[in-house]
């Protein structure tokens, strides 16, 4: 199992699948409560196109060992990304991240580990009380009942109606809700998370840029926030997807597919 070391006690999950001559690395930055399964719908297409992949989790995440709650805080995620791409040093890099872990993607390139595109699937929104409601709502909620008591509350409003439709008798067990210990690493995330700074730059992003936004997220799409943060960027595009909502990774994974293919066909020959 490879791990980039990070400290004594600390260190990265990663896989990693070189790209064949010419072909671009994608590289995945998950959600603060994901991991690399989210992208395994994904990733294979990817390299049966001659396309490299580099999944990782962040520290707190499956098999991605961390040292305690001091080692793991938004600037920490950034700067253990730079590491990563740095130690591997990932071929024609296309950074791809799914809600703040396109946050996360789009810092590590401004900080110096550059990449030649990127692709931010429901990652745009404003910084603002609602926000942070709703980033420390989730956190209470972890350390109240734990992910199953995330899901059953909001994933009604995460995702779309066929999804939900699919899956409703999976959730709202009479299982009971356990809470989540707070120095566990999915309670770190959720912590540092809210500490993220959301107010990016986005007119120094001039590489390719792709902007995925399901519009059955109900909890993080403004839609008149999207495009005024999209309409910044120098070399924006846009992809709605009317019937998906935030985790269209999960819902529509043949969507991300094809963003991302679409992607490569705008960097520099």
């Amino acid at each position: 199992m490879p791990v980039h070391a990070l400290a004594p006690n600390d260190g990265l999950y990663y896989e990693h699948e070189p790209a064949a001559a010419g072909g671009a690395t994608f590289v995945f930055f998950n959600a603060l409560t994901g991991d690399t399964a989210s992208w395994q719908a994904i990733a294979p297409a990817l390299r049966r196109h001659g396309h490299g992949t580099l999944l990782w989790n962040l520290r707190g995440q499956k098999d991605s060992p961390f040292g305690g709650p001091d080692a793991i805080s938004a600037e920490e995620i950034v700067a253990d990304a730079i590491a990563l791409m740095r130690a591997l040093a990932p071929a024609r890099p296309v950074y791809v991240g799914l809600s703040i872990g396109g946050l996360f993607a789009a810092q590590a390139h401004l900080a110096g580990a550059r990449c030649a595109a990127l692709l931010l699937i429901n990652t745009l929104r404003k910084p603002g009380p609602r926000l942070d409601w709703v980033n420390a709502a989730v956190h209470r909620a972890a350390l109240t009942g734990g992910g199953r008591l995330i899901q059953d509350l909001y994933l009604p409003l995460l995702c779309g109606p066929a999804w939900l439709a699919a899956n409703r008798e999976r959730f709202l067990t009479d299982e009971p809700y356990a809470p989540v210990d707070p120095a566990r690493g999915v309670a770190c995330l959720l912590a540092a998370g809210a500490g993220a700074d959301w107010d990016l730059p986005y007119e120094q992003l001039s590489v390719p840029v792709t902007v995925l936004s399901g519009l059955q997220d109900r909890v993080f799409h403004e839609a008149a926030d999207v495009a005024a943060l999209a309409a910044r960027l120098p070399d924006g595009q846009r992809v709605e997807l009317p019937d998906g909502g935030h985790l269209v990774t999960m819902e529509r994974p043949q969507v991300v597919l094809d963003a991302c293919l679409a992607l490569v066909e705008r960097l520099p020959a």
